[in-house]
């Protein structure tokens, strides 16, 4: 989720700001999931009133969450990468974390597929079984 995955330039120059239903309205969240964000320290939009205004930079931190989640990280995963952005620290540090948080994600990915993997040769044999039973006249009425 490097920087530079922001939003496109015309996007980018954009300088009003978003409601909660118009974030929720492009991303296909319920305003209740943004609100959920905030909750979380994820998001913090401006207030006017009761009303919450997001900017350009909170509509990219959503975009950023979304592709976290999407990618499998927990939200504590994505908050301290989104943390590490805020806190101005260097581009390789930043990609440093990010590489490490992928690569525990990618072995979790990767002993799932081996474990569905397995179960799936299972299900295989068992069906092979099953249809060699059928034809020898077993299990009939």
């Amino acid at each position: 989720m490097p920087a530079s995955v922001a939003v496109p330039a015309h996007d980018a120059l954009r300088c009003e700001t978003f409601t909660i239903t118009e974030l929720a309205d492009e991303f296909a969240l319920t305003t209740r999931a943004i609100r959920f964000y905030e909750d979380q320290g994820l998001l913090a939009p401006q207030r006017r009133g009761t009303r919450r205004l997001y900017t350009p930079r909170e509509r990219v931190r959503l975009k950023l969450i979304l592709r976290g989640k999407r990618l499998g990280m927990s939200l504590a995963e994505i908050a301290e990468i989104l943390d590490l952005y805020a806190a101005g620290k260097s581009e390789r540090s930043q990609l440093e974390k990010l590489l490490e948080t992928l690569s525990r994600r990618r072995a979790i990915i990767e002993q799932q597929r081996e474990d569905i993997d397995v179960v799936l040769a299972e299900i295989a044999a068992l069906e092979k079984d099953c249809r060699k039973r059928l034809k020898r006249g077993a299990g009939g009425a």
